[in-house]
This record gives C-alpha cells, structure tokens and sequence, in this order.
C-alpha cells in the first residue's frame, strides 16, 4: 500500500526536473501511468518556468531598450538646439553693453530664424494661424473678435502659437477668431 506522502504531488527538484526534460519515460506497459503524467507535468513545468523567466528577460531587455532610445533621442535633440542657445547666452551678453537697440534686435531676429529652421530640422512645425480658417483640432479659441478686416470664423489674432510634429499636435494655438459686426 502506498505511503501517504507518495499520493502527494512531489515538489519538483532541480535534478528531476533535467532528469525530465534530458529524457523522456519510456512509454512501456510495465511503467505506472499515473508516474508518467508526473513526469510529463513536471516537464511541463519546468518549460513554463524557463518561458516565465525568458519572458521576463525580455521584458526588461525592452524597457532598458526604450529608455535608452528615449535618452538618445532627448541627447540628439539637445545637440541641434546647443548652437541656438549658444546664441541666446551671446545675444543676452551683448545685451547688457549694447547701446545701438537695432543691432541687438536684429541680433535676436537672427536667433530666432536660426532657431525656426532647427525646429524644421527635428521635425517640428508651426500651426499656421492669422489668416487660416479656424480648425478646432489645432487651435483653441481664447476670445471673438468683432472686426471687419477678416471673414467671420477666420484667424484675426494669434495669442500663443502652436506646434505640431509631424501630424501629433504638441500645442494647440491660443488664437482670437473673428466674428461679424452687428448690423
């Protein structure tokens, strides 16, 4: 009669389960078959383990990946936008000496192209607005303007501008829409 303990599911030891997965029961009619099941279930178990512990290597694999992306995307950008605010720390320098306003503003003028273009470089783009239609799914309407100088529903006024990268909306632009005078 068998023991207790042997009716038990046996806790799967490390050289069971090799011993189960190097080889498996022969398949005889003298081997017990409620042994094979254990056996097999112990095989089994050991691949869901192996599978869980892959899974969770490659888990952290991808995250570890991603932030290092994300860090090397964050570091290239700074280096296209280093040359623009090396300027600005120019600009704001001469500022504080600068007697001619003009040469100072058009300083700033250049600042500012150079800093547009790198902008484009990255990808990133202004939402156009004076002028344009109002399209809710890239302005925000802050006021309405009665004026005759645009056509109703038209941009009269751009408050804040807006950015976009590609066709993601990063910032909608705050814009004044202009609106029909009372008769």
């Amino acid at each position: 009669m068998p023991d207790e303990n042997e009716t038990n599911t046996p806790q799967p030891d490390a050289a069971a389960a090799d011993s189960a997965t190097e080889a498996p029961p022969l398949a005889d009619a003298a081997q017990d078959p409620l042994e094979l099941a254990r056996a097999e279930q112990a095989k089994l178990k050991d691949q869901l383990l192996r599978t869980l512990a892959d899974f969770d290597n490659f888990r952290k694999r991808s995250r570890r990946e991603l932030s290092e992306a994300e860090r090397r995307g964050r570091d290239d950008l700074l280096k296209e936008f280093l040359p623009v605010f090396d300027n600005l720390d120019r600009a704001t320098v001469h500022a504080e000496t600068a007697t001619d306003v003009k040469a100072l503003a058009d300083g700033i003028g250049l600042v500012m192209r150079q800093f547009n273009d790198t902008l484009g470089k990255v990808g990133i783009e202004r939402v156009p607005a004076v002028g344009h239609p109002f399209d809710p799914s890239v302005h925000e309407a802050v006021q309405h303007m009665e004026t005759s100088d645009f056509e109703p529903g038209v941009i009269a006024a751009e408050v804040q501008a807006g950015y976009r990268n590609s066709e993601k909306l990063i910032r909608p632009a705050l814009v004044v829409v202009a609106k029909a005078k009372p008769n």
